[in-house]
């Protein structure tokens, strides 16, 4: 069945993998949707954010431009480096920092190592999206509704391939070509759909064989990465809309 799908000649539209943002203007041309990925951590945070109540997220480059909120009303300023809260910050990219917080009105201003770095990269897109595993099964049947050739656009780690990333867009590619809507013409979203088929019975066990678990563990992020990689824990999709992300929702109703 996966075979047939891989090579289904009357597919309509493409869906293709990015493994790193570097090479990002390779795959850009003629994709409609971008989906930015971070699962380890800044996408699942957005989504966490969203459906705990957040109003908007404004991804920023820089730490000075985020500090530059720090104590404003109604904004909460975000900031990570290399895995870490960023010092004068409370809040870094961790989804369980927002779980369970009533944050009804406030915008989130944000700057981390890879994934706003990657939203940036991709803001001139028709449409970007943000996925992570807690949004997994609302973003590909939306996906699965659109009329547009979608690009799934890893945020890596420092602009290198990282797994989870590479494995949450073989989830994505999975689904949309079960389809039959979508089809591929690139190598690497061919290797994102078997990275997916091994590991999907359990990603954890994928963490424990990547060398950067020792820094995970060092940095005591075990309950961020479980919340990470546990799906379909949300249905909010953020989008980005005039440089701000906004729930799904507020699109259509705008």
């Amino acid at each position: 069945m996966m075979e047939a799908n891989m090579n289904n000649a009357d597919y309509q539209y493409r869906v293709e993998v990015c493994f790193m943002p570097g090479q990002f203007p390779l795959y850009a041309q003629d994709m409609g949707i971008v989906v930015v990925i971070d699962v380890l951590r800044a996408t699942s945070a957005m989504v966490a954010a969203f459906e705990n109540g957040v109003d908007r997220i404004i991804p920023v480059s820089t730490i000075e431009e985020a500090k530059a909120y720090i104590g404003k009303p109604g904004f909460i300023a975000a900031a990570e480096r290399n895995g870490e809260v960023v010092d004068g910050f409370t809040y870094g990219n961790s989804p369980l920092a927002y779980v369970g917080e009533d944050l009804s009105g406030k915008t989130i201003v944000m700057t981390t190592t890879n994934g706003t770095k990657a939203i940036n990269l991709a803001k001139d897109a028709k449409t970007m999206v943000v996925g992570a595993f807690l949004n997994l099964s609302a973003l590909s049947e939306w996906l699965v509704e659109q009329n547009e050739n979608i690009l799934l656009l890893c945020s890596g780690w420092k602009d290198k391939f990282n797994l989870e990333d590479s494995i949450f867009a073989g989830a994505v590619m999975e689904r949309l070509l079960e389809s039959g809507k979508f089809g591929v013409e690139e190598d690497s979203s061919i290797a994102a759909k078997y990275m997916y088929m091994s590991a999907r019975d359990n990603f954890l066990s994928l963490l424990k064989a990547a060398p950067r678990r020792r820094r995970i563990e060092q940095l005591q992020l075990l309950p961020d990465v479980k919340y990470c990689l546990t799906p379909d824990q949300s249905r909010v999709i953020p989008v980005l809309r005039n440089g701000e992300l906004v729930r799904m929702e507020t699109l259509v109703k705008a």
